[in-house]
């Protein structure tokens, strides 16, 4: 049994910040009930890679169950408003003003079901000037800034994976607890909206801070770190290794024991870290000249021995294969595949993949009018 059994959640949710939100509750123990159009929804078209399913589909839509409604017509806007009054949760990500247009917005829900829950998730808050915005994960990259920091410092690029759409998926998953939370002592329902550029920006708070205080623009730095040195990725003999030092003691022990050169630890140009920062390509150099001499197998030995925290770059090959990878059984098209496990989780989760309006005939003979 999951915390979130007996719960009902309706979610008029496409492509993967909702659905990232509704997966967690799902894998918390709560029903999901997924509202899609009958050619079901964009993230279904993506690709085929998981036996003719879509890899973000199939990611994020283990365990709930689907049915294709055309909200505008009567029946069926009939059975959501009754799916919606006995709901717990309910999530919507349409288009900006989509929702509203057809009284499935927060704020008009909770006002007719006042015990409910429920979430606009949106690409910028829709008290500005940018809430008729269209908004995709790579958009809101570049918009927030978070694309100005990532890459090298030649050319900027966008994070690799969906962190607009990941981060505003996990984000509204939080707030729905907190408000679930809070629903247990007042017993009152609450609309909640959740922007994905405020996610971002949230992210940006650091480069934000460093801005406005240090007047300093947070360069790229590729797979080094922008704030702290040594911190990132270093040529051996045969390889690299990645390698992080956080603290004044670490430093030292980096120095002696990896470096065998105690005295470098005072060097006036390296003594703390900002000093490190602002001499990075003469660290950089000191670092290289040691490493670039001996085998990644040997550097990893001093690192260990000096107790430095290390990592090797994995390409996505590698990761597939990692000893540290855990992952949990799912099954679409009636075929089994593996995923990797949530964090948080244990093995014991929903695992199927709904087919577009699978669960359509049960859902409609259970909320009936």
């Amino acid at each position: 049994m999951g915390a979130l059994d007996g719960l009902l959640v309706v979610s008029l949710e496409q492509a993967v910040a909702a659905p990232v939100c509704t997966q967690r509750l799902a894998d918390g123990g709560a029903r999901v009930v997924k509202l899609e159009r009958a050619e079901g929804e964009t993230a279904r078209h993506y690709d085929s890679a998981v036996h003719g399913t879509s890899a973000y589909f199939a990611w994020i839509n283990r365990g709930k169950e689907s049915i294709a409604v055309d909200i505008k017509a009567a029946e069926d806007r009939g059975l959501v408003e009754r799916l919606v009054a006995r709901a717990d949760v309910f999530v919507q990500n349409l288009a900006p003003g989509a929702a509203a247009r057809l009284g499935l917005d927060a704020a008009a829900l909770v006002a007719r079901y006042p015990r409910l829950i429920a979430v606009d998730i949106c690409g910028y808050g829709q008290d500005g000037d940018y809430r008729d915005m269209r908004a995709y994960d790579l958009l809101v990259q570049a918009e927030s800034g978070i694309c100005a920091v990532t890459g090298t410092p030649d050319a900027m690029a966008k994070v690799g994976v969906s962190i607009a759409d990941i981060a505003t998926g996990m984000n509204a998953h939080a707030a729905i607890l907190e408000a679930l939370v809070g629903r247990g002592v007042t017993g009152r329902g609450r609309a909640i909206e959740v922007a994905m550029f405020d996610g971002m920006a949230d992210w940006m708070a650091v480069p934000l801070l460093h801005l406005g205080h240090f007047g300093r623009t947070t360069a790229r730095h590729g797979l080094s770190h922008a704030a702290i040195a040594p911190y990132g990725a270093f040529a051996c003999a045969d390889g690299s290794v990645m390698l992080a030092i956080q603290s004044p003691d670490e430093w030292r022990r980096f120095c002696a024991g990896v470096l065998g050169d105690a005295a470098l630890a005072a060097d006036p140009r390296f003594a703390g870290n900002p000093e490190r920062v602002s001499n990075r390509d003469a660290l950089a150099a000191v670092v290289a000249g040691v490493f670039g001499a001996l085998p990644v197998a040997d550097v990893v030995a001093r690192l260990e021995a000096a107790r430095i925290a290390w990592g090797r770059v994995s390409e996505v090959g590698d990761v597939a294969v990692h000893p540290a990878l855990r992952t949990i059984p799912a099954e679409a098209g009636g075929r089994a595949f593996r995923l990797p496990r949530p964090a948080g989780r244990d093995g014991d989760l929903p695992g199927k993949v709904p087919a577009v309006g699978q669960h359509g005939a049960a859902i409609r003979a259970e909320f009936a009018a």
